[in-house]
């Protein structure tokens, strides 16, 4: 039997702060295949996540028994890269004043005392904000742009600058993108969709320059919209989820485990072969041309083509 076996191997997955984001979901799906898992937390919502965890608020069950163990947790914002990049007014608002070591480079160092040579085999990038999603591109400002590009492609970038050397042979990275890289999708704004296109085109040149450097594969999934907490700040996106699930070409909405198998096979040694790749991950929504037409195409089993 061909399964996704990962046992022995650690992920890293930064970006997980509930239990309702694909990041989440991916962590789960990682571990049911044999996987330990270490997360990274944004630092304002660190300490209502370990009280989650800690009080059996997430769900944690994995199917086929046993539930999602995290080896470790750690503070992540990746919009710093080390401790003297970070402003004063950062270090000092009251998010931040407690917690220490949650730049790249911190967490870097963290990662080899606790675990020493190369720790990690599988780096999972579930890492996204902009500031000014709801504004029209015409609208957004310089900085809530470029803050968009920093959080959610450059920070690729960054944790594989630093990542890279800790993880071993064979290890792969995974990120997450979304149509808007390719296709005007009105109401996602503020220079997210520009962040998603540089994410996608970051892709296929770290998959060629790290490939080179450090044996590493980055691949990215293109994945249908997830009414999760952090996907809330859109504004409009229990639309969005409705949209797809009528006009996909499979007339569905895609789900957070749909995702996470996705990565959970590109992180395996199953996709060996597979770097630089945007693999979507959205019922077929992307081939689309045209909203479907209700009444007309048939799903076979007698209901119209999109109405659920």
């Amino acid at each position: 039997m061909l399964v996704i076996d990962l046992a022995g191997k650690r992920a890293f997955v930064a970006g997980v702060g509930d239990d309702r984001g694909y990041g989440w979901a991916i962590a789960k799906a990682l571990a049911q295949a044999g996987a330990s898992i270490c997360v990274g937390t944004w630092p304002p919502v660190l300490s209502i996540f370990q009280r989650s965890l800690e009080r059996g608020k997430l769900e944690r069950a994995l199917p086929g028994g046993g539930q999602l163990e995290i080896e470790k947790i750690y503070p992540l914002d990746a919009m710093f890269d080390s401790p003297d990049a970070v402003p004063a007014d950062v270090r000092e608002d009251k998010r931040y004043r407690d917690v220490e070591g949650y730049t790249i480079q911190e967490v870097t160092d963290a990662l080899l005392r606790d675990f020493g040579g190369r720790p990690l085999d599988i780096l999972v990038h579930s890492l996204a904000n902009g500031p000014e999603v709801q504004k029209p591109l015409l609208d957004t400002s310089r900085a809530g742009y470029l803050t968009a590009i920093s959080a959610s492609a450059y920070s690729l970038v960054a944790l594989i600058q630093r990542f890279g050397p800790l993880l071993r042979p064979g290890g792969a990275a995974v990120s997450l993108s979304y149509l808007a890289a390719e296709r005007v999708i009105p109401g996602y704004g503020g220079g997210m969709s520009s962040a998603k296109a540089a994410l996608e085109s970051d892709t296929r040149v770290l998959a060629y320059e790290a490939g080179r450097r450090y044996g590493l594969r980055v691949n990215t999934i293109s994945a249908g919209p997830l009414a999760s907490r952090a996907a809330r700040a859109i504004g409009m996106i229990d639309r969005m989820v409705e949209y797809y699930g009528k006009n996909a070409a499979l007339p569905e909405v895609n789900t957070a485990a749909d995702v996470a198998h996705a990565a959970a096979f590109l992180c395996s040694p199953l996709a060996a072969g597979i770097t630089g790749t945007t693999l979507y991950v959205d019922k077929g929504y992307h081939v689309m041309g045209m909203v479907a037409e209700f009444g007309q195409a048939g799903t076979g089993g007698g209901e119209s083509g999109g109405a659920r």
